[in-house]
């Protein structure tokens, strides 16, 4: 399938590794010209240059910290005029809602719900004018179905979310869509990283955990980041114009409701 992207430009957070740099890869392919955003600039090179270098797209890379709002503005000058944006941006550690702070907190919703918002809003009026845009939010299972230790996540990214739905209905008569990918597990860095730190709450090795995690999904396998990364292609895509201010849920069947 054609996705009818072909010359577009897109913005894609977090894009050095994981589902991030599948979402850029999947673009690519499609002929979109990439501007990619992460904190480590050496793998966000290497990242940069290998897609280029693959795909034979342009490729610009802007290394920075989503939080800082001068690193924000760095990226939309870098990519003033994007047709595609993807937010995305790494969860809090697991932990203890008793032992959070209000710094915490505020680190949550800077990374997960406020930075996410400020790109929008940088970039949103553009594509309506221009009379095509498509935002992704790559967020988390976790705001359909909490999981207890994850509450900063839960909390940040579900206020994303409710957001998201008040705006997706503002744009779309003017071409731009709204929308979030809640993945479930995923086998990526951070996934482990995630792990790693349940097994230091629990005492438990990580092999078990991880091996658990596989087997109570419905799927017996965690997902992986290009499956994640060809979803985000499609609501992208040209094809996707009636679909807004949806949270599609890609976790194996694990959320146990019928809605």
């Amino acid at each position: 399938m054609d996705l009818g992207l072909k010359g577009k430009s897109a913005i894609v957070c977090g894009a050095s590794r994981g589902m991030g740099r599948a979402a850029a890869e999947m673009l690519a392919a499609e002929g979109v010209a990439l501007t990619l955003f992460a904190r480590n600039p050496e793998r966000l090179e290497t990242a940069g240059a290998e897609i280029g270098r693959r795909f034979g797209v342009p490729v610009a890379v802007v290394a920075g910290d989503v939080t800082i709002a001068a690193d924000r503005v760095r990226l939309v000058v870098a990519c003033p005029a994007p047709d595609i944006l993807i937010t995305n941006a790494d969860g809090m550690p697991p932990g203890d809602f008793r032992a959070w702070s209000r710094a915490d907190w505020i680190t949550a919703l800077d990374a997960m719900m406020l930075a996410p918002i400020d790109l929008m809003k940088a970039t949103v009026d553009g594509m309506m004018g221009r009379g095509f845009g498509r935002i992704i939010n790559i967020v988390s299972r976790s705001v359909k179905s909490p999981q207890a230790e994850m509450g900063l996540s839960n909390g940040a990214r579900s206020g994303l979310v409710g957001f998201v739905a008040g705006l997706s209905r503002q744009t779309i008569a003017r071409g731009v869509t709204i929308n979030n990918v809640l993945p479930g597990i995923v086998a990526t860095d951070a996934q482990k990283h995630h792990v790693d730190k349940l097994s230091a709450m629990t005492g438990r090795s990580f092999d078990a955990i991880w091996a658990e995690r596989a087997a109570q999904n419905p799927a017996g396998r965690y997902g992986e980041a290009a499956e994640i990364g060809a979803i985000i292609a499609f609501l992208c895509s040209v094809h996707a114009g009636f679909i807004t201010g949806q949270s599609l849920l890609v976790d194996g069947g694990q959320y146990p409701g019928t809605y």
